[in-house]
């Protein structure tokens, strides 16, 4: 196996939300804060907000992430919450001749037996927004048949997502189900990152939705654009070896040292960036999202 790249990033991710009329309070739930995982050390962090908040507090839900609790009570237009993340990363890439040694049902076999029932049912039933349904199952079966190589369908699975289904932004929402990502062949990284999510669960293999940021690079000769980066969201499979690998079918390619991971569930209902609660007498709002990732 090679040695993987080790890199380092600064991440700042601002967020803002503008009414027509006066925010008098709001609750907010922020998964901001990159994870600590064997692939990925956090150097520093650091989140504001205008107006400044009255309470600021921090805790692991349930599936490990930092959860950030933001109160702010000033009556303002504009709300802006600013996140800025140092981290390093080295991610290796997968062993795929390794993962042979175990057939797709061989390895949720094994997986079954092995793995604590909870974590096992959590990543592999359905969930809010991961329905398995016959139409999925139609789809996954193509690549991830029983006796297929584990690492040979992982590849496939990957390739197949990305080339069978167009990004097409503004196509889809966070209420869009997978049978209508099916039906329309079309989405985002979140669309895509759910359905490898299903794919992998209709197969035996526990799978979660990963949230975070990915390095991009501007065309040659252009200068990369302040704010012009997004978060991302591919997949992760646990593999009898006991290790996660995760998949990007957007950009059809395993994850490697450029990806820098925020929070992980079930799907997106688990790890959206920030929510809450305001109190405002505004008829409308608008929100804004800008993130960058830059080396360092």
């Amino acid at each position: 196996m090679s040695t993987p790249d080790v890199r380092r990033y600064r991440i700042t991710h601002r967020t803002s939300y503008r009414y027509d009329d006066v925010l008098e309070a709001g609750y907010n739930r922020g998964l901001l804060r990159p994870r600590e995982t064997a692939t990925q050390q956090v150097l520093s962090f650091e989140l504001t907000s205008t107006p400044a908040a009255e309470q600021l507090s921090e805790h692991l839900d349930y599936f490990g992430n930092p959860s950030l609790y933001l109160e702010t009570r000033a009556p303002v237009t504009e709300l802006v919450v600013e996140a800025v993340s140092q981290v390093q990363v080295s991610w290796p890439a997968p062993d795929l001749a390794a993962l042979d040694a175990w057939s797709v049902a061989e390895a949720a076999a094994v997986l079954a037996a092995e793995l604590d029932p909870v974590e096992h049912t959590e990543f592999t039933w359905p969930s809010p927004l991961v329905a398995i349904d016959a139409g999925l199952g139609e789809y996954a079966a193509q690549v991830l048949g029983p006796d297929r190589p584990l690492g040979t369908a992982l590849a496939e699975l990957l390739h197949a997502i990305h080339r069978d289904f167009r990004y097409t932004t503004g196509a889809t929402s966070v209420q869009t189900t997978l049978a209508e990502v099916l039906a329309t062949r079309q989405g985002v990284c979140q669309d895509f990152a759910q359905l490898t999510v299903g794919c992998l669960r209709w197969a035996g293999l526990p799978a979660r939705y990963v949230s975070g940021y990915l390095e991009t690079v501007p065309p040659p000769g252009r200068p990369k654009l302040r704010g012009a980066d997004a978060t991302h969201a591919w997949a992760s499979v646990r593999c009898p070896d006991g290790s996660w690998v995760d998949l990007d079918p957007t950009n059809d390619q395993f994850a490697d040292s450029r990806y820098i991971v925020t929070a992980w569930g079930r799907d997106y209902s688990d790890v959206s960036p920030l929510r809450g609660v305001v109190f405002t007498e505004a008829d409308s709002s608008t929100l804004s999202v800008e993130v960058d990732v830059e080396p360092c």
